[in-house]
């Protein structure tokens, strides 16, 4: 996601990309540094604002069958209970490549073992997981500061033990507002914010702006975000409610996202309700054995690819190799032949040590038939063609 800019020269994809790849390592940086000084000097390489984009993708022919054979299933929540035994067991990977755009301002966070990363103590609910993709724009100080903070926020609420839905979704507040305050920092950048919260077999899914999360329980699909689109029904409604206006797509004219934090010459002054939210949409699951992985992407991925197709590709790529970081590899090698025109992050979480099982589909043992009287009707109807 990012404000309009054009690709201004064709870039050899295939043969010039270069990785930034990483496996179950962490990208958050020492959550104690509170002042966060030296992010301003990427203030002066991030792109320029007013340009225009034009998106043309095309579709890879090796995966189209995989898009049009598999529908998206809808979510259902598994009951309270349900496969009581099973303990997720944690392991990731991630990919972060330019793309044809010109500059890199993605940020992502992998933390497979959250309570030693924070030397929580022991009542600190275990297994613990913490994830995120930050897609920013206007520079990277807003996608860097959500990244270093937003975790902090979220276990230093006073909700986090009691409502923990309640503690991220005031966290994203609470960074946004602290991102405004940073003096040292270009307030006018933004990104947007996705956040993969797991303790024990609980998952809490937060999101702002238009990057996605996906399950994949057992080869479907489970969409556990919405993209927060301007043009969206709910979207349009709350701009317009609160006095903002919508052209060609964009809010106000300059944004492609109708929630992100940072942008703070769009919302204008703190305290005041603005067109764009930095309030995330929650998402709160009971992970069982049938929920083999999550795919967390910037809408470079999703502008190309379905959320199906996402979730056929790792799943065949994990009964190969069960590692994350290639699938995320991959994931990212398709979206830039099928053309993408973002930056391009994925993070594969897997919830087992093991690949995913084959799906086996019963054979049918019913006989079919047909009658005399159907039979002679066929051969009266092919002896006239």
């Amino acid at each position: 996601m990012a404000p309009a800019t054009d690709v201004s020269s064709q870039i050899s994809i295939l043969n010039e990309s270069k990785c930034g790849c990483k496996g179950t390592v962490s990208a958050l940086d020492d959550p104690k540094d509170d002042n966060f000084d030296g992010l301003n000097q990427v203030s002066a390489g991030k792109p320029p604002r007013n340009l225009s984009t034009m998106r043309h993708c095309t579709s890879s022919q090796w995966l189209a069958e995989l898009e049009s054979d598999n529908g998206i299933m809808g979510f259902n929540k598994s009951p309270p209970g349900e496969n009581s035994g099973f303990v997720p067991v944690f392991r990731s990977g991630s990919c972060s490549e330019k793309g044809p755009k010109q500059y890199m301002e993605d940020e992502y966070i992998c933390l497979d073992n959250l309570q030693e990363h924070l030397g929580q103590a022991e009542d600190f609910p275990s297994p613990g997981a913490f994830y995120g993709v930050f897609d920013g724009h206007g520079g990277t100080d807003a996608a860097k500061f959500t990244r270093m903070n937003i975790l902090k926020f979220i276990v230093d609420d006073s909700n986090f033990q009691s409502t923990t839905k309640k503690a991220i979704k005031s966290a994203f507040v609470r960074a946004d507002h602290a991102f405004a305050d940073a003096k040292s920092l270009d307030s006018s950048s933004g990104t947007t914010a996705l956040t993969a919260l797991i303790l024990g077999k609980t998952m809490f899914i937060a999101n702002a702006g238009d990057s996605r999360a996906v399950l994949g329980k057992r080869g479907r699909a489970i969409e556990l975000s919405k993209d927060h689109k301007p043009n969206c029904i709910a979207e349009r409604l709350r701009i317009e409610k609160l006095g903002g206006v919508i052209y060609d797509g964009y809010l106000n004219g300059q944004l492609s996202v109708a929630r992100a934090l940072g942008d703070w010459h769009i919302k204008g002054s703190k305290g005041t309700k603005s067109p764009l939210s930095s309030e995330p949409e929650l998402e709160e699951i009971s992970l069982t054995e049938e929920d083999e992985y999550l795919i967390m992407g910037c809408d470079g991925l999703w502008d190309v690819m379905s959320s199906q197709c996402a979730v056929t590709m790792v799943r065949k790529e994990l009964m190969m190799h069960n590692d994350p970081e290639r699938c995320c590899k991959a994931l990212v090698k398709e979206a830039l032949q099928r053309n993408t025109c973002d930056n391009l992050t994925v993070v594969v979480v897997c919830f087992s040590q093991d690949p995913p099982p084959r799906i086996e589909i019963p054979k049918s043992h019913k006989r079919r038939s047909i009658s005399a009287e159907g039979l002679d009707l066929l051969k009266g109807v092919l002896s006239n063609i």
